[in-house]
């Protein structure tokens, strides 16, 4: 219900998916609202690409449980389904170690007879990793949905439930190795630490909740691409009297007396506003967004000394024909823990990747022209804190990418095929889209920056700025990416005395479901 109050201004810095959640609840409620976005387009670093006729999401490829989405609509009086068309994909996606693929679905009975036909004895394990997955989510949910300001916070009656569930002393790849004994298997319920830019063998053991949630809920594909979700919802914020500002970038935030007063826009415009939402990057913000001498906690040397995700090599290729791939196929390297290690722990390209294929034109006939393909490639990669020059690398590193596809019997003769390329590395991702270190799933998961020690949704440093996206809780994902909004806002509201609804089913809010 929209609330009856003198309108309020509220700026946005940024129109990724977070910025443009906060941006929906808050013009509903009745705010004055400008998001500003530095960008041509909406959805941040997964907004929509074009390369020639072709379309792609940039970046995030895999979206679960569109009823989160679906109620984020309903918050600001509208229906998702008014807008996007959303299709469940079944099998989830295919899983190639060699010769032998996996194509997991909803399907328990389906999956489990492929589970006792490729991976023998392991189908009990399977079913018992359901079972305990579910009693987790029951006991984590509670956690996601709420901030966290202090230490206090661990000693409500939420968190002492939940902490023996939590397996914060074992690790995603050990949880699994307690359901499953083929390291294949292991793989395929474990690849998902990656939505984290993390290796399964690092990764805190709450996280094998990832690939449950895709068992249970299923991945989804809108009609046009992800990228259509967050134009449906600049859409509802201009009928709701927001304003989104494309290629118009926040040079500064204001503040006076330890208080946001507005934005400096990079054109020179000064913009006064009661609420200011931060939606960028969250390290780039915290170097760029505020005046020299401002911020302690997060000074430029304390932001540099946390830990960051991996990065992602992209090829986006418009191809000639038809692909016969699954929506979503994994192609897994010959030695898996080995490549995850260099990527992560050494920080060195390795000459034996993993490969992550998007072929949502076998689905959706909008991304390509009649008759073809649009194709995007993703190669896990060190972060620009490792040593690879990728201005030198560059070359080396596409060709070597193409080599990888080719060795799929699907895309034999791919490089004969390609109309279109663009080809996209962590220095790109920094230097174009503002990310980090290329660290394109923002700060890690580990124990010392989640929950409490990831960055307050309320703005520790300055009063009047809240976060919202993969930079701080409930963490990086799409699922909690909107979580943050929904968590951020209500605080607002709640420091402002605005009525609002805010009700989640227990499965919408958890981290997973990502590229980058």
């Amino acid at each position: 219900m929209k609330a009856t109050q003198s309108a309020r201004k509220a700026v946005i810095v940024g129109a990724g998916p977070g910025g443009l959640a906060a941006a929906m609840l808050l013009a509903s409620h009745g705010y004055e609202v400008d998001v500003f976005e530095k960008q041509p387009v909406v959805g941040g670093r997964s907004g929509r690409l074009e390369v020639g006729n072709y379309r792609f999401d940039r970046g995030a490829t895999f979206l679960m449980m569109p009823h989160l989405i679906e109620e984020l609509f309903t918050l600001a009086g509208r229906s998702l389904h008014d807008y996007v068309e959303m299709k469940e994909l079944t099998p989830l996606y295919s899983l190639h170690f060699g010769d032998t693929v996996f194509k997991p679905s909803r399907n328990r009975e389906d999956t489990a007879a492929q589970i006792a036909r490729l991976f023998p004895g392991n189908e009990a394990g399977y079913y018992r990793y359901l079972e305990e997955e579910d009693v987790k989510l029951d006991k984590v949910m509670p956690l996601l949905r709420r901030p966290f300001s202090n230490l206090l916070d661990y000693v409500r009656s939420d968190v002492i439930r939940a902490l023996p569930k939590l397996h914060l002393n074992d690790t995603v790849y050990g949880r699994l190795s307690k359901y499953f004994d083929d390291e294949r298997l292991k793989q395929a319920f474990t690849f998902q630490s990656k939505y984290l830019g993390m290796s399964a063998w690092d990764c805190p053991g709450t996280f094998t909740i990832l690939s449950y949630l895709e068992h249970r809920y299923g991945l989804f594909h809108p009609t046009g691409g992800i990228h259509a979700v967050f134009e449906a919802m600049a859409k509802v914020i201009s009928e709701h009297g927001g304003r989104v500002h494309t290629s118009r970038g926040v040079q500064r935030i204001l503040t006076e007396n330890g208080k946001a007063t507005g934005v400096l826009l990079e054109d020179g415009e000064h913009l006064m506003a009661d609420r200011v939402v931060i939606n960028a990057d969250f390290a780039t913000a915290m170097n760029r967004l505020f005046e020299p001498g401002v911020l302690r906690k997060y000074a430029p040397e304390r932001v540099a000394a946390k830990t960051y995700s991996c990065s992602a090599a992209m090829l986006y290729l418009g191809v000639d024909g038809e692909i016969d791939l699954d929506h979503h196929s994994v192609h897994f390297s010959e030695d898996y823990h080995r490549y995850v290690d260099e990527v992560t722990r050494f920080k060195t390209l390795s000459n034996d990747p993993s490969l992550y294929v998007h072929n949502p034109s076998r689905l959706d006939k909008t991304m390509a022209p009649a008759g073809k393909s649009a194709l995007y490639l993703l190669m896990p990669t060190p972060n620009l804190t490792g040593e690879t020059d990728w201005e030198a690398k560059r070359e080396e590193v596409k060709q070597q990418m193409l080599d990888r596809a080719e060795q799929i019997p699907q895309l034999r003769g791919l490089r004969d095929r390609i109309e279109e390329m663009q080809f996209f590395t962590p220095l790109d991702w920094e230097r174009q889209l503002d990310v980090y270190q290329g660290a394109v799933f923002n700060l890690t998961h580990n124990l010392g920056q989640m929950m409490a020690f990831r960055p307050h949704n309320q703005f520790e440093e300055v009063d009047n700025v809240w976060l919202v996206g993969g930079g701080t809780h409930p963490g990086s994902g799409l699922p909690t990416i909107f979580e943050s909004a929904r968590i951020s806002t209500a605080l607002i509201f709640k420091q402002d005395g605005v009525s609002h609804t805010h009700s989640a089913d227990a499965g919408t809010v958890l981290a997973g479901a990502e590229q980058p």
